[in-house]
């Protein structure tokens, strides 16, 4: 059987730019909302545009959303959109992120789990 890795999912895609829009209207707020939820929001919204381009296992999407995800926060910690000099750029201090917190781990670890279990339970119901 030879499985196509890449082709567009238009449903994923909805999700994501739902999602999108969603964090566009979380980013004018402050406090919890902004800065957890969006957090735990913004893998999701990852993993639906890599799934709407992209046919792989929901594990394995998740994982790799999970490690890009970490990466960046990991590398907000040593100051990359300073050693970038980007510092001045609002838009990529929004997007990039310029301050580490081991919160946004916990978050990114649980946005992606509460999307992989609702992939592997929506895979589950199908399969009824």
């Amino acid at each position: 059987m030879d499985k196509k890795v890449f082709r567009f999912d238009s449903k994923s895609f909805i999700i994501f730019i739902l999602l999108f829009l969603v964090e566009i209207l979380i980013a004018k707020t402050r406090g919890f909302i902004r800065h957890t939820f969006g957090d735990f929001l913004v893998v999701i919204l990852l993993y639906y545009l890599v799934k709407s381009f992209v046919n792989l296992s929901p594990k394995k999407i998740a994982i790799g959303v999970l490690c890009f995800s970490f990466t960046v926060e990991i590398l907000q910690y040593f100051e990359l959109v300073t050693m970038l000099g980007l510092q001045d750029n609002k838009l990529m201090r929004i997007v990039i992120g310029s301050t580490f917190s081991f919160g946004d781990l916990i978050a990114y670890t649980l946005g992606v789990i509460t999307v992989y279990c609702i992939e592997t339970y929506k895979k589950k119901s199908l399969k009824i």
